[in-house]
């Protein structure tokens, strides 16, 4: 299987996929080769590059970069193929040809490149270097500013898992990031709005409800950010309305009642934060929500079930968004059995799929317990992330 992992910018929003296969394949290559031997991969992430992680880049013949166009695939390569004065000679022959490199390496490596090369990829995934005392700043000298500014970038963090660590890692230099820190972001403001976590609850009841569209509205009509959320959407391109959509009223009219629900789920997540950033969790929920419809769909499940299975890919992240615990979520939405037991407790056929969908890398006998095959996953990723893709550019 093939790790795909989002590659977000400094203000959140997604800019590239970053790919990676197990280091134990014996042929890599060989499997690459697969991966971009159709235009299906591309065409679904487009217009976000791939960042393609390589262990060597003599894997690189010319059938397999036929497939991989410059404009589109960026190369991470590990540092330690630098020793080797060929490996050095692909990479100086592959700038030639317009593609973009980037020299990967362990957090706590130093790196020397040669002038050529100026972007850096590190991997930060479990690692807790602490020179600077009880500050945990970020102290390699190679990851201090001067170092990687110097360099032109951009350089990408990895493994990044705190929203403390991507800040660490943003006043080294680095200004795109990948890894689980959405998940654990830093307390703000509005995570204390009693009142704002109140309409939101309320909401949420009425989507899990199937509520009436005049309720819906006026719930929408006492919260002006999500009112205004709702409208830019629907007056998008994803859309393009005939005509300016200007009320609540014709945005429900415009995407009926499935669309809606769907899209209200996704749109508490689009709320600004109140340090002016987006909101990093938006994207990530839809893929959530996407890939589980999919998945459902891909078994044989009804139109009815595949709504199920996006609500809780959607909702699995509403603890993190409200941080509050998810059963007392769970228990002030009054949800079916089935959706709130996936919830909390990872239960049932939809609480499988859920502990998959949301694992960083999903075990091979964790996808044949849950009878997925790999092709399935593929194309549930694939879908997922377009779909993801789009909600982020359109909201």
């Amino acid at each position: 299987m093939v790790d795909m992992h989002a590659v977000a910018n400094a203000g959140n929003r997604w800019v590239a996929l970053l790919l990676q296969l197990d280091a134990g394949l014996a042929d890599p290559g060989a499997v690459w080769a697969a991966v971009f031997a159709t235009p299906e991969l591309l065409a679904a992430v487009a217009p976000l590059d791939c960042i393609v992680l390589l262990a060597t880049p003599a894997l690189l013949t010319p059938a397999l970069l036929e497939a991989m166009p410059a404009n589109r695939v960026l190369f991470a390569i590990a540092a330690t193929a630098l020793a080797e004065g060929a490996n050095r000679g692909v990479i100086a022959a592959l700038q030639q040809q317009g593609y973009r490199v980037l020299i990967d390496c362990a957090a706590s490596a130093g790196l020397v490149l040669a002038p050529t090369l100026c972007a850096v990829s590190r991997d930060w995934a479990g690692w807790d270097g602490n020179a600077d005392g009880a500050s945990g700043a970020i102290s390699n000298p190679v990851a201090k500013p001067a170092a990687l500014l110097a360099l032109f970038g951009p350089h990408l963090a990895r493994g990044v898992a705190s929203a403390e660590r991507r800040a660490q890692c943003a006043d080294a230099g680095f200004a795109w990031f990948s890894g689980a820190y959405p998940l654990h972001p830093a307390p703000l403001a509005e995570a204390n709005d009693a009142g704002l976590h109140q309409r939101l609850l309320s909401l949420l009841a009425l989507i899990a409800a199937d509520a009436d569209a005049r309720q819906i509205e006026t719930l929408l009509k006492q919260d002006a950010v999500l009112a205004y959320q709702l409208l830019k959407l629907v007056n998008s391109a994803a859309f393009a309305p005939a005509s300016p959509v200007t009320s609540c009223a014709q945005a429900i009219a415009l995407l009926g009642r499935r669309q809606l629900q769907r899209w209200l789920q996704l749109l508490l997540f689009a709320r600004p934060r109140c340090d002016g950033l987006g909101n990093a969790l938006l994207p990530i929920a839809a893929l959530r929500a996407a890939q589980m419809a999919s998945l459902c769909a891909l078994g044989g499940g009804t139109l009815e079930a595949q709504d199920a299975a996006f609500m809780v890919g959607a909702f699995s992240l509403l603890d993190v968004l409200l941080q509050r615990p998810m059963a007392d979520i769970v228990a002030s939405l009054n949800l079916p059995v089935g959706l709130g037991a996936a919830l909390s407790a990872r239960q049932g056929r939809l609480g499988q799929w859920l502990t998959l969908v949301a694992a960083p890398t999903p075990l091979a006998c964790a996808l044949r317990a849950a009878d997925i095959t790999p092709g399935h996953w593929w194309h549930s990723q694939l879908h997922a992330y377009h779909w993801a893709i789009q909600v982020s550019r359109s909201v």
